[in-house]
This record gives C-alpha cells, structure tokens and sequence, in this order.
C-alpha cells in the first residue's frame, strides 16, 4: 500500500496537507513542456504527490520521469506555493491542501515520451 492509500485508510475523504512537486522542463529553443492530462483533459505541468522517503527534488525527478519518459538534471528552484487557493476537491470525494513546489530545468536526457 503506497502512502496515500494508507493515509486515506486512516482519514477517509477528510482534507489533508499533501506536497507536489513539478517542473518547467525548457528544450534548447526556449519552450516549454506541457502535457494534456488523460484524467482530465486538461492541459498542464508535469508533476505530482511526494512519496515517504524521496526529498522534494527527487519527487519532482521522478514525476517527471514518469509522465514523459525525461530524466532531469539540474534543477533551479522556480518558487513555492500554498495557501487556500490550492485546496482540492478530487471527484472521488478527496480532499487536500497542496503545498506546490515548482522547479525549472533545462538540461536533462532520454527521449521523450509523446503518449503515456
């Protein structure tokens, strides 16, 4: 069971303080990295929930792996966000305050991956 699985076994659908990390990934002309969301058709950053263990870094390394198949490398703090206006309701009932931590990077390796 991963840690938000626990947590929720524990909590239920009530609000809690969860910490994402993301990037702004920039190609050699200056663009940056969007990605189109599967769960919601939206458009956005990659990124995503902090596991037990990883540092804030490692979170947004990860992350980013995983949705687009690039392995950063040096990253820059781009700025830190919290407050009310981060508060998130999922439609599955599930409710947090999210404490966003934003990178930008524009130097990594791999190939990217177009559809995830």
């Amino acid at each position: 069971m991963d840690y938000i699985q626990h947590l929720r076994s524990m909590v239920g659908n009530e609000k809690v303080i969860m910490v994402v990390a993301g990037a702004f990934v920039f190609d050699q002309d200056n663009r940056v990295l969007m990605q189109k969301r599967s769960d919601n058709g939206q458009w956005g950053f990659p990124g995503g929930f902090m596991e037990l263990g990883e540092s804030i870094q490692d979170t947004a390394i990860r992350e980013v792996y995983e949705e687009t198949g690039l392995k950063l490398e040096e990253l820059e703090l781009f700025g830190i966000y919290s407050g009310p206006q981060y508060d998130k309701k999922f439609s599955n009932g599930d409710q947090v305050s999210l404490v966003l931590v934003l990178f930008t990077c524009k130097q990594y390796s791999d190939k990217l991956v177009e559809s995830n």
